[in-house]
């Protein structure tokens, strides 16, 4: 179900039901802040929430919807924390959309990295494709007891997909799961691993795209082919160490991937004639 409420104090009690929040519970709140576009986490014993500013997110009424349908599809209890008349302005601006359009929309990068652990891509070139944390686990491919992103609050069914991002998001990844730690510092010494890049278009008309209002990701499964693009290893950057900083690893393989980039769109071009 889907509720709104005008406003919300971030505790362990859910102003809906009255009691404390369990997992089936999520929250979106529109806010002014002018430090972020957009945050997620869970503070104070909150249910898992994700603000957008209003101020700072230009799709701040695509990304209300998104959510809205992302956890209608799938059954989960949301709130939503902004007044009515925003709800109606998001909802008529969101006027033949849906939460996995099977296309990108002008706002949304053609190009979705993920970033994985050394080990971790060798078995994904074996598998032949990328697969979420749970079926990873059913499948005993990994020991580790949870994801590291519980730590950060993310919701349990997170972790039946393959998140993406940008910029050097997906190596604190990576440097977190080889700490057991978050780390934030961009400029931590870790062991790189693989930076691959994704066709996002190609993603999103083939129906796998999903937005939650602050995601962008693939349920259970992602082949290989026909959508990645490129991989980014230390040596295939010119490193001559494995061993870097995120800010460093993700700069330069970004620097590289460009001309991969340019030689992918004139072969793409040429296909499309």
């Amino acid at each position: 179900m889907i509720y709104r409420v005008d406003t919300l104090t971030e505790s362990k009690i859910n102003p809906i039901t009255k009691c404390e929040y369990d997992s089936s519970w999520t929250i979106l709140m529109l806010t002014d802040s002018k430090d972020y576009q957009r945050m997620c986490g869970s503070s104070n014993g909150c249910a898992y929430t994700i603000k957008i500013s209003r101020l700072r997110c230009d799709d701040w009424e695509m990304a209300i919807c998104d959510y809205i349908g992302f956890c209608a599809a799938n059954a989960k209890n949301a709130i939503l924390v902004m007044t009515e008349a925003e709800l109606n302005i998001a909802k008529g601006h969101y006027d033949g959309h849906s939460y996995n359009d099977p296309f990108l929309r002008e706002s949304e990068p053609a190009v979705l990295v993920h970033s994985t652990p050394m080990s971790c891509w060798e078995q994904i070139k074996r598998d032949g494709m990328l697969k979420s944390w749970n079926l990873l686990k059913a499948e005993k491919t990994i020991t580790e007891e949870q994801p590291i992103g519980i730590q950060l609050g993310d919701p349990a069914d997170f972790s039946n997909y393959i998140m993406f991002g940008g910029g050097i998001t997906g190596e604190i990844v990576v440097n977190s799961k080889q700490q057991g730690k978050i780390v934030m510092d961009v400029d931590a010494e870790y062991t790189t691993g693989a930076r691959l890049y994704f066709d996002a278009k190609r993603m999103a008309q083939d129906g796998l795209l999903v937005r939650d209002g602050c995601h962008l990701k693939v349920r259970d499964t992602l082949p290989l082919k026909p959508y990645l693009i490129w991989a980014a290893t230390w040596d295939t950057i010119g490193l001559t160490s494995q061993l870097s900083v995120p800010r460093i690893f993700a700069e330069q393989s970004d620097k590289q991937f460009k001309i991969i980039a340019s030689q992918y769109k004139q072969e793409m071009n040429g296909c499309n004639m």
